[in-house]
């Protein structure tokens, strides 16, 4: 799996390294972390392309993330594939969840999902927030999933 930084430049060590790296040196500069994490997709013909985003929020003091790109040729309806955002960021936060607690950084799982009736997406909100809180996560949805539904949004458009 390839990640990238927002530059652009590809990840060579593996994600959890590069989380590890990153916390420690944001520790050391005396920053408090919260991880974020959250997928956003966007169709496109017959393609299906997904961005995760794992965001690092400085308290007070800005951010940065790291990027995963991937495409599906599946045919998957709206449901399908709002679920399908939430597995992708579920399975990076539970890669990840062991080192955020050792290190003591809070962790929130974002869901590109809204919580206003009048909207597609929002058939699948029960089904991610109960996927999510059973995992053990904090769960965000629209408006406040801004890793993915403004980060992440941003690299499938």
């Amino acid at each position: 799996m390839t990640w990238k930084k927002f530059n652009g430049e590809t990840i060579e060590s593996p994600i959890l390294e590069e989380v590890e790296h990153a916390i420690e040196r944001e520790s050391a500069l005396g920053n408090k972390l919260k991880v974020c994490i959250g997928t956003d997709s966007q169709v496109k013909g017959a393609i299906i392309d997904f961005a995760t985003v794992i965001v690092f929020l400085r308290e007070k003091k800005g951010g940065f993330m790291y990027i995963h790109q991937e495409s599906s040729s599946l045919k998957m309806g709206i449901k399908e594939r709002m679920l399908s955002e939430v597995q992708k960021s579920i399975e990076c936060a539970y890669s990840l969840c062991d080192l955020l607690d050792l290190y003591d950084v809070d962790l929130e799982v974002h869901a590109d999902i809204n919580t206003n009736p009048n909207f597609k997406s929002n058939m699948a909100l029960h089904e991610a927030m109960g996927y999510i809180l059973s995992m053990g996560f904090v769960f965000k949805a629209k408006p406040e999933a801004f890793a993915s539904s403004a980060c992440a949004n941003k690299l499938v458009q």
